[in-house]
């Protein structure tokens, strides 16, 4: 495998995979299937490079995760502000999340085409348009007397749509422009970019706006920062010059063959499923925080406190976590460990309000942060190898589309749960929060099938895949195919 060198460094291929590049087969299909495959992933003909340009298209990818996300929770830290500044209900201001996350699922087929089609680079063009239109109808709708309610969730659903356009870009922008050694760690940079701008609106918003004479305001602050985040974007290059590693530049299925494949792989499901569940209920438990604490006395402050511990401390753990998982490629490991976690945090959370001390909330929250941080670049980066040769773009909008469905779905449901319970307050969400917890450990038993039996295919046979499909297709193996055997596989 190719070492990460210094900027426009060169590193030579895998001298181990000469002897695979030699492999015949006595039959005269064989022979032609591995000379068909020398033929795709020439290894030994190959170098890699790796440019210092590739860290502008990573900030640009950084700056719009930032931003929407930012404009995504700047009313649910103030839900109560801002259901009096719209004269609507705090029901009402939740779609306003709610209809952001729905947008994703809309627009998702359109991303997966342009990502396929145009690359990173007219995705980030695509979002920052969006972005820019969504925000200053955003604040046209809060400066409109009486505030316009609708227009405010327009420019939030534009908001919404932009928002798959830069989250799904990660995976394609890090194996188009990163190494083998950098994937997982560039893919993290930009994805936890994304909650980082959360943790802001939820600390910030509380701060700009103390009464509801101020949200107009805070919407045109914010409006100011998404244009600066967006002005990079016309500058950034579309690809790098060669690829970086064998699995840039070996060939990926085409949108129609990936789409028919992809249900095929039963790993996939065994990912797609716990990662939509933990993505759902992060993004339900970001947007109803305010409301599931404030019936105990605690105040928006809190709050926003609560919801920004969640997001920072799980930063640091990713910061922490990502770089080793690059060099120990343990994604399954990982995995199995963190969603055990993760599960028994909503679980505590279900008891923290009724504490009604901060110390509780906080610090499940800070847990529950590092633990789904540091799962989600793992999970990204482990779904694009163990689907190969289904381009990453694809795999990855998937899985947000499905989370972002199931954020809105829980969101509406938690929301209707929200109720008198005995011996609790009024406006009490326990019974959203014990429903949270049921579902969150519904996801553990499939991570714990991964990597099992028939289904071993994953760390160890993913390292180097272009040279394992030589391999594969000497033997008159299928790579896509769960049915066979992993044992009897090269190098398994």
């Amino acid at each position: 495998m190719q070492r990460l060198g210094s900027s426009d460094g060169i590193a030579p291929p895998s001298q181990s995979s000469k002897g695979l590049l030699t492999a015949t087969s006595s039959t005269d299909t064989g022979a032609s299937t591995a000379q068909s495959s020398r033929e795709r992933f020439d290894m030994d003909s190959r170098v890699y490079r790796v440019y210092k340009r590739r860290f502008l298209g990573l900030g640009q990818l950084v700056l719009l995760n930032i931003i929407v996300s930012w404009d995504w929770l700047s009313f649910a830290p103030i839900s109560t502000t801002a259901a009096e500044f719209f004269d609507v209900s705090e029901s009402s201001v939740n779609w306003l999340s709610t209809g952001f996350l729905f947008a994703f699922v809309a627009i998702a087929p359109l991303v997966i085409w342009t990502l396929d089609k145009g690359g990173p680079r007219l995705s980030i063009l695509a979002s920052s348009a969006l972005v820019l239109l969504g925000n200053w109808i955003r604040y046209a709708g809060t400066r409109a007397s009486p505030p316009r309610f609708g227009v405010v969730m327009f420019g939030q659903i534009l908001i919404g749509l932009s928002q798959p356009f830069v989250l799904a870009a990660p995976t394609r922008y890090s194996n188009l422009w990163f190494s083998d050694q950098g994937r997982v760690s560039a893919t993290a940079i930009a994805s936890l970019a994304n909650p980082l701008g959360g943790a802001l609106g939820q600390l910030v918003s509380p701060l700009w706006a103390t009464n509801k004479s101020q949200i107009p305001n805070m919407i045109l602050y914010t409006s100011i920062l998404s244009t600066i985040a967006t002005l990079p974007a016309p500058f950034i290059p579309a690809s790098p010059p060669s690829p970086p590693s064998s699995l840039a530049a070996a060939e990926k299925l085409d949108i129609r063959q990936a789409l028919s494949v992809l249900p095929k792989n039963t790993t996939f499901w065994l990912i797609l499923i716990p990662f939509a569940i933990y993505v759902g209920f992060f993004n339900a438990t970001s947007s109803l925080l305010n409301q599931i604490l404030s019936p105990y006395a605690f105040s928006e402050t809190d709050a926003g406190l609560a919801g920004a511990l969640l997001i920072l401390i799980g930063l640091v753990s990713a910061a922490i976590i990502s770089p080793i998982i690059d060099r120990t490629k343990k994604y399954i490991l990982t995995i199995k460990i963190l969603v055990p976690l993760i599960a028994t945090s909503y679980l505590a959370l279900t008891f923290m309000p009724a504490t009604r001390t901060v110390a509780g909330p906080w610090t499940v929250c800070a847990i529950l942060g590092a633990t789904s941080f540091a799962l989600l670049p793992c999970t990204l980066e482990y779904a694009a190898l163990a689907t190969h040769p289904v381009s990453p773009e694809i795999t990855a909008t998937v899985l947000w589309a499905m989370g972002q469905l199931l954020g809105g779905v829980f969101i509406v449901i938690m929301n209707a749960l929200r109720g008198r319970w005995a011996g609790e307050p009024e406006g009490t969400m326990i019974r959203a929060l014990i429903f949270q917890a049921v579902i969150a450990w519904t996801g553990v038993p499939f991570v714990i099938w991964l990597g099992r039996g028939k289904l071993k295919a994953g760390t160890e046979i993913q390292k180097d895949i272009p040279k394992l499909e030589i391999e594969y297709n000497r033997l008159g193996l299928d790579p896509l195919d769960n049915s066979w055997s992993c044992e009897a596989a090269p190098g398994a």
